[in-house]
């Protein structure tokens, strides 16, 4: 089977950006597949080819929306040219892994030149990446607008400094960390103009986000201003393929959200939110997100330093956990291998360390969500989140694992 191969690749959003894609293509009705359970490096993208593998011959269009590990990429790209490359961002991530930003963005870069052919869709709020020198066609999308007012970066934002330069950066505006519309007084670096733009957020609320893309209105039905970054980053590249506006408002609108992010579980009639966390900027969009619920919730932060989640967890001391109200939540529950460590950082951001639940088992965690009255939000590192999903599995709480 010939596909037309999107990658999806990037620090954070990846899996997110590739369903939104992928079902959009469903809505458009093309013959699509993808990996969907984010298994992200070369062996599970090989079985998502091969699980879809046909001797039949068909004229169809038939396309393959893949997400890629970063440091995957250049593995991935010695055997497929891509149509489209989408990188989302560039963060801190997995440091004993991947160590600084810049370290990520080669190992990106590497992937990247052994396709000239490809076209790249990129985050031009991201600093990081523009002015790239490359041969590939580049189109970029970002925000023209922002809910965030203040224009001072934060301390631990992930690339404050200029990437030509070294000299700080100034802002029209910031939308998170280290993003949004940004310039150098220095040396005239500055963010490249985009093709595709963000214009206005008319509503962000618990549910998802109202805005206008070019000129036209979505509903986004996932929370939070960095799932806004990934539909923007799906809309890109459904524009550039031709599929019509009327299926990309239609997919968003009904976009579920997908294995452990965002996702809704339900447990003896109670609902209970998983949230993928892995680094200090994805934890405070999810933080972020948290804040714009109304009524008061429980909250269960999961810690896991396994080989997946980056055996480093001293970044949990750059999440800025100190502007949780903590009049809202109403139970606190600690688990994962780490569960002290986290409980730790709580306890230094202010919260009363002597109602700290911890729940040393799935069991206990089961027990006590039981008992809780409200939403329950549970925010989890890579492991600790697929280790409960099979749990909740076998317990007949999810019906598909996968």
């Amino acid at each position: 089977m010939d596909y037309k191969v999107i990658v999806v690749t990037g620090t954070n959003g990846k899996t997110t950006t590739t369903s939104m894609l992928y079902n959009i293509l469903c809505e458009a009705h093309k013959n699509v597949i993808t990996n969907a359970t984010g298994a992200n490096m070369l062996p599970g993208i090989t079985a998502t080819f091969v699980e879809h593998y046909s001797f039949r011959n068909s004229k169809d269009e038939h396309f393959a929306i893949i997400e890629v590990d970063e440091a995957n990429l250049k593995l991935f790209t010695k055997y497929v040219t891509p149509q489209y490359i989408i990188i989302t961002n560039l963060f801190r991530d997995q440091l004993d892994r991947y160590g600084e930003v810049y370290t990520t963005l080669n190992k990106i870069l590497q992937g990247i030149v052994n396709v000239p052919e490809s076209k790249l869709i990129l985050n031009g709020d991201e600093s990081l990446l523009g002015d790239l020198s490359l041969e590939n066609q580049m189109y970029y999308y970002g925000f023209n607008s922002s809910l965030e007012v203040n224009k001072e970066i934060d301390i631990n934002a992930d690339a404050k400094f200029c990437k030509k330069c070294k000299h700080p950066y100034e802002y029209e505006f910031i939308t998170y960390n280290h993003l949004g519309s940004f310039s150098c007084r220095n040396c005239g670096y500055k963010r490249p103009k985009l093709d595709f733009a963000m214009e206005k957020i008319v509503e962000v609320n618990e549910e998802g986000s109202l805005v206008y893309i070019d000129g036209n209105e979505y509903y986004i039905n996932q929370a939070g201003i960095y799932n806004i970054y990934n539909a923007l980053a799906a809309y890109s590249a459904a524009a550039l393929m031709g599929v019509e506006t009327l299926h990309i408002f239609n997919s968003l609108k009904r976009q579920k959200s997908s294995f452990g992010r965002q996702e809704t579980i339900s447990i003896d009639g109670r609902e209970i939110k998983i949230i993928l966390v892995k680094n200090p900027a994805g934890f405070d969009q999810a933080i972020n997100t948290l804040k714009l619920n109304a009524k008061a919730f429980n909250l269960c932060v999961f810690l896991n330093d396994n080989y997946a989640d980056g055996r480093d967890v001293s970044w949990i001391w750059d999440v800025n956990f100190e502007v949780l109200n903590k009049e809202k939540i109403k139970a606190l529950l600690f688990s994962g291998n780490r569960l002290y460590d986290i409980a730790i950082r709580l306890k230094i951001a202010g919260f009363n360390g002597e109602e700290f639940l911890f729940a040393r088992s799935q069991e206990e965690f089961l027990e006590y969500t039981r008992s809780m009255e409200g939403p329950v939000y549970v925010l989890a590192t890579y492991t600790a989140m697929t280790s409960l999903r099979k749990f909740l599995y076998q317990k007949g709480y999810i019906k598909k694992l996968w």
